[in-house]
């Protein structure tokens, strides 16, 4: 009897195709691709189970360099077209990479509906604050006072948080990481694949050309240490280069504070639950001086996913098993039932 050798395990190189990377030198894009490579191969994730699916924008490039199935598909559209492909072939692991313009301006009533609906699926929305492809005018994300071809005079306009958007909609995972972090976007990119139903997560993203340093406040190497507050549930929420500092709730209050550990005792700190929505919304929504809230803020696994009841559905319909792709004569179905010939 002849022994088959074991199969390869896969390296992060193993994901990345032979087409040459096209993005500006120094873009946040390249580490956030050799971050997803990564994590694949340390999921040992099957090429050909997996999907990426991309809009329009500099980071909708991204099926070209993945060694998986992809579709580069059309403006803010990528979320209807990877739902599609999810209730067509459960079984795939289905990945959407969108950008802040892509996903919440044009693509914001698709986001919308894919965050409620809850699809088994990941999505990716790289926010840099800015339209790269289209030469650096303000987006939905752009902080007022923005200067950009569009908003000569500065930006008027409130942001979209995408991650309190996220959270509004309904959906069930929403996190942020940032493509300095190669450390932790791993595990954030795996909490978010084995998360079942909509895994949102937003990528803060430098735009060298268009806005660069835009989040230097609290991503730059020198500050980084105290301007970020790194998620972990049932922990504790402290921070600060010396791990000195934590956030409470002001007495009396539903309002945060920064507190110094030398005055206040651990116990009167906030203390992180990914099933609160009320505190993910809270942390969603710090900015400096406060520290940035990174990794998962909110986190419900639901009973069944949408497309498990869809293809149920269908199944009773049809009195075919589900789940399972769906399978039919398109052809008969057009012609069958209220139809008529015209001559």
């Amino acid at each position: 009897m002849t022994e088959m050798p074991a199969p390869k395990k896969l390296q992060a190189k193993d994901y990345a195709t032979d087409q040459e990377v096209r993005w500006c030198p120094g873009c946040g894009d390249y580490a956030i691709l050799k971050s997803v490579q990564k994590t694949l191969a340390e999921l040992e994730a099957d090429p050909a189970q997996t999907v990426f699916v991309s809009g329009i924008g500099c980071s909708s490039r991204f099926p070209y360099y993945m060694a998986t199935y992809g579709f580069h598909t059309i403006h803010g559209r990528a979320p209807a077209i990877a739902t599609g492909v999810k209730l067509a072939n459960p079984d795939l692991d289905v990945w959407v990479v969108t950008g802040d313009g892509d996903g919440l301006s044009i693509g914001g009533n698709h986001l919308l509906h894919l965050l409620r609906r809850d699809v088994d699926l990941q999505l990716l929305l790289f926010n840099n604050e800015i339209y790269g492809l289209t030469k650096g005018q303000a987006s939905p994300t752009s902080r007022p006072g923005t200067r950009s071809p569009s908003t000569p005079s500065g930006s008027l306009d409130q942001p979209v948080s995408a991650t309190r958007f996220a959270l509004g909609a309904g959906g069930s995972f929403v996190a942020r990481t940032i493509d300095t972090d190669q450390k932790r976007m791993p595990a954030v990119l795996k909490r978010a694949r084995a998360h079942r139903g909509t895994a949102m997560v937003e990528i803060l993203q430098n735009c060298i050309v268009y806005n660069d340093g835009v989040f230097d406040l609290f991503a730059a190497r020198d500050v980084a240490g105290e301007r970020q507050l790194h998620l972990e549930h049932g922990q504790p929420m402290i921070f600060g280069a010396e791990r000195d500092k934590g956030l409470r709730l002001k007495p009396g209050t539903l309002r945060v504070e920064v507190v110094s550990l030398s005055e206040v005792p651990e116990s009167d700190l906030l203390v992180h639950d990914e099933t609160d929505p009320m505190l993910a919304t809270l942390l969603a929504g710090l900015e400096p001086p406060f520290p940035v809230a990174m990794g998962v803020l909110y986190a419900e696994e639901r009973p069944e996913s949408w497309e498990a009841r869809q293809l149920a559905e269908v199944g009773q319909a049809t009195g075919r098993p589900a789940p399972g792709p769906i399978q039919g004569d398109l052809d008969g179905l057009l012609r069958s039932g209220s139809t008529w010939t015209v001559e």
